[in-house]
């Protein structure tokens, strides 16, 4: 028996519809596509009964992080271009044949909101690691100045394609293609100030010009102490980390040891737990920073 996780809510067609952990497999749906990945190197059968019911078509790959492979066809209709999905009311483009993601991290769902409901109008925002921009277009949806970081021009390229099937205009915001660091730096020496910043950078990853390759315990505090430089007193920041082996705790003493060097007082720290529907693995750990005036 394959018990489905229900939509979210009716602005929302893009989720985890099925969770398990113990025996391997994990399944996301948009708009009616189910993106299965497994822990084996073969396609569970028995979901195939189930997605009868409920699916468009059935895409399948091993969850192999070291392959940016391309999901494969199993069942139904076939996906050859970029297709829209909602979550929040927001539109995002998918592509299937992206490799590694499909264009959008479903965990970071709750996040994408609370980002868009501490937005106002006018606020400047940096969104850091930004893959293909969903928290910029969240911010600009509720009316902030974006300036969207990450490192392959591609993602730049995909972040304004996000912002164009909402209607709004690339041209009115910034990209920047580098490393987060550098980025971080330049911008404390230009003086250029953030209400929001959201720092949610890979478990590993490497830089330009022979940078040591990202690691979550050894490199996050460097981050946050680089953010802090930029972000106005008032402001708030976002910080994620995809990192399973890290307890929570642990995080938490990462992010607020970094804190004790900030030029603002710091204020509230909350701690906000995945989606729901990721249940029994909490491999992606939110806190939510208010700085101080």
């Amino acid at each position: 028996m394959v018990t489905l996780t229900p939509q979210p809510d009716p602005l929302t067609n893009a989720w985890r519809i099925y969770h398990d952990e113990p025996g391997g497999i994990w399944v996301d749906y948009f708009d009616g596509h189910w993106l299965v990945q497994t822990r084996d190197a073969s396609f569970p059968d028995h979901l195939k009964e189930a997605a009868r019911k409920a699916a468009r078509s059935l895409y399948w790959k091993p969850r192999d992080k070291s392959a940016a492979t391309k999901p494969e066809w199993v069942w139904g209709e076939k996906v050859t271009e970029k297709f829209n999905i909602r979550e929040n009311g927001a539109v995002f483009r998918v592509d299937f044949s992206a490799g590694y993601s499909p264009g959008i991290f479903l965990d970071q769902r709750l996040n994408r909101q609370r980002v868009k409901r501490a937005i106002k109008p006018g606020d400047k925002f940096l969104n850091t690691f930004a893959y293909t921009g969903a928290f910029s277009v969240m911010a600009a949806l509720a009316g902030a100045q974006t300036t969207t970081l990450d490192l392959p021009a591609s993602y730049l390229d995909w972040t304004r394609e996000n912002f164009r099937a909402n209607d709004i205009d690339p041209g009115k915001h910034y990209g920047c293609k580098g490393d987060a660091f550098e980025w971080l730096r330049t911008f404390a020496r230009q003086g250029r100030m953030f209400q929001g910043i959201v720092l949610d950078p890979p478990t590993f990853s490497r830089g330009k010009k022979g940078r040591k390759t990202f690691h979550t315990d050894r490199d996050y505090a460097e981050l946050v102490q680089l953010a802090t430089r930029v972000i106005n007193p008032g402001g708030w920041m976002l910080c994620c980390a995809n990192a399973l082996q890290m307890k929570s705790w642990k995080f938490q003493e990462v992010v607020v040891r970094a804190l004790d060097v900030a030029v603002n007082p710091v204020g509230e720290i909350r701690y906000f737990e995945m989606p729901p529907e990721f249940h029994g693995d909490n491999y992606l750990k939110t806190l939510w920073v208010d700085v101080g005036l």
